[in-house]
């Protein structure tokens, strides 16, 4: 039986593991499923309620004896598939080897300081991606390239404006509008411009919490997945709203 004191620190223990996934791109399901398998391997019981922003976690023994409850705040992290599976990893290793809660700890912080990947590379590979799009959609090579600089501009625009703690919403209206005025400059150099503009902003698409949100739905955490929905479907309309105006600005000769 583990003591008042153990369950309450593992809870906090859990709590910070289960926000971690969720704040990076994890769908709810696959987050009760880890942290379920961590606390069996303990000899404990957890139950979770998540949402949009919060996440409330219930762990106890299994007799009941001792109950204790954390209430934490989800944070928006980068989506990084390496860094969640390295938490799901962690989460077998405990469930194999049933290491001890500091054992876990451990690993957990090894894991979170882990060095991410360099600016410079995720702007290059972003801006290499969206120019692949531009190609797909029959883009001619004036366009790829226009597609290409706009778009590394464009996310290093949002990048900034995330560091400084700028409304999202605010981050994709602007980064919309400013990526794909400035693909309109296709128009100066005889390149398909109609498919440079309309593909530089598609770097901005949700698709993450569009996908989470719809497998939430299907596998019944229906106010998660809606919540998600509709957060990934606002994101889509600023990213409209900067097209428009930016399309509005040169619909004589884009449409």
């Amino acid at each position: 039986m583990k003591s008042a004191e153990e369950i309450k620190e593992f809870t906090r223990f859990m709590a910070d593991y289960a926000t971690s996934l969720l704040g990076s791109g994890v769908h709810t399901s696959r987050v009760l499923r880890n942290s379920g398998r961590i606390a069996s391997s303990l000899g404990l019981q957890v139950h979770m309620t998540t949402f949009q922003k919060s996440i409330i976690m219930t762990v106890a023994d299994t007799d009941g004896a001792h109950v204790h409850t954390e209430v934490l705040e989800i944070s928006g992290m980068p989506i990084s598939f390496d860094y969640n599976s390295e938490l799901s990893s962690l989460s077998w290793e405990a469930f194999d080897k049933h290491l001890s809660l500091e054992e876990l700890r451990i690993k957990f912080e090894e894991i979170k300081a882990r060095p991410k990947m360099a600016s410079w590379l995720l702007i290059l590979l972003v801006g290499l991606a969206n120019a692949s799009f531009c190609r797909l959609f029959g883009g001619d090579l004036g366009a790829v390239l226009i597609v290409f600089v706009t778009t590394m501009l464009g996310f290093i625009l949002r990048l900034q404006m995330q560091k400084r703690g700028v409304n999202h919403f605010i981050i994709f209206t602007t980064a919309s509008f400013v990526t794909s005025l400035t693909a309109s400059s296709a128009l100066l150099f005889d390149a398909t411009a109609e498919i440079a503009v309309a593909t530089s902003v598609l770097y901005l698409i949700p698709g993450v919490p569009l996908i989470n949100g719809v497998i939430d739905i299907l596998e019944g955490h229906t106010l998660t997945g809606v919540s998600r929905l509709i957060q990934a479907f606002l994101l889509v309309l600023c990213i409209a709203a900067g097209l428009s105006l930016s399309i509005f600005m040169f619909q004589n000769s884009l449409l």
